[in-house]
């Protein structure tokens, strides 16, 4: 998921239907979450750094989605001038995470802190995934991202993200320690992520003497 309001710098202007559309969208998930508990799926940031208090936690997947260093961000993690990256779900094969139990007595407030992290703007598409815990299958909280969306980023060649790395920057810190977070939180929890580990390999190419 990406930093706090980092959406909103993805070129979508802020007006009264962009507004109005996520005041309504979120109307119906708190309609839907009405004295029941939250559960959320974390699959990024949210793994080390939730912003909430969870009353239990679990390892679980999600199938039909999969996690990509492939949203851009202009504001976060980089700049109008050298844009970084942020991880979003895209369709497509499984991704391994947490799932979040947030208790009904805070859900509401919780909800709609993270749609403030997570929607200020029309960028990720919220759904309900189905993932397993030890209580029985959930419908888990996940921001999602179409491939239609212009903050997709699309297949970058390697030289891309060797760029990306060294000199992406926003308010939140660097592409690179966004992206080596998630890598460090997903081992800590058993996960293991081959493809991010491959792109943090691009990371590290300005570090040998073959680029020294």
């Amino acid at each position: 998921m990406t930093d706090t309001l980092d959406a909103a710098a993805q070129g979508h202007p802020a007006d009264s239907r962009s507004t109005a559309y996520q005041g309504t969208l979120l109307d119906q998930f708190r309609a839907q979450t009405d004295g029941q508990d939250l559960w959320v799926f974390g699959y990024a940031s949210l793994l080390w750094r939730p912003e909430f208090e969870a009353q239990e936690q679990h390892l679980t997947r999600v199938w039909g989605w999969h996690r990509a260093l492939k949203m851009w961000s202009r504001l976060n993690r980089g700049s109008p001038e050298c844009p970084g990256l942020v991880f979003a779900l895209l369709p497509g094969g499984s991704c391994q995470g947490v799932a979040y139990r947030v208790d009904r007595d805070q859900a509401d407030e919780v909800l709609v802190r993270l749609w403030e992290r997570e929607m200020p703007m029309d960028v990720y598409t919220p759904n309900w995934l189905p993932c397993n815990t030890p209580q029985g299958p959930v419908k888990a909280l996940a921001f999602t991202l179409p491939r239609t969306s212009p903050s997709f980023t699309g297949q970058l060649p390697a030289e891309t993200y060797r760029q990306i790395f060294q000199q992406a920057s926003g308010r939140f810190g660097t592409t690179r320690d966004y992206a080596r977070q998630t890598y460090d939180s997903l081992r800590a929890h058993g996960i293991e992520d081959r493809a991010l580990a491959a792109l943090l390999r691009h990371a590290d190419e300005k570090h040998s003497p073959a680029q020294a």
